[in-house]
């Protein structure tokens, strides 16, 4: 796997996260944290119960912002952001099993034990 950045990609999905963060106004309905752990057991293979990555293609995604995590996950199921797992996942999110993931996953403490020097 290389280490090199791909910007074009990188650009694209910043965009897709602005584009549905303007949609959505910006802020994201408040999910249920409780519903969303339960929910979030689909999720443990890839990403872990705790949101911190169990493969090298899935992203650590414990303590991002709600609003960000709604937007992944709507771009996901709309088609416009595109991954083999998650194709097969996200078409069958509701609104409301998106809400809930987000709000379970943006809940997750991270604490930074050391910065590299």
């Amino acid at each position: 796997m290389s280490a090199r950045l791909n910007v074009p990609k990188v650009g694209l999905c910043l965009l897709t996260s602005v584009v549905f963060l303007t949609a959505n106004g910006g802020v994201a309905a408040a999910g249920d944290l409780k519903v969303g752990r339960t929910k979030a057991l689909m999720c443990q293979a890839c990403h872990g119960l705790d949101g911190l990555s169990k493969t090298p293609d899935a992203p650590n995604i414990a303590g991002q912002i709600e609003p960000y995590l709604v937007a992944q996950l709507q771009a996901f199921r709309s088609g416009a952001r595109k991954n083999d797992a998650m194709s097969v996942v996200a078409p069958s999110l509701s609104d409301n099993d998106i809400d809930d993931l987000a709000a379970y996953f943006s809940a997750i403490e991270i604490n930074i034990v050391k910065l590299p020097q």
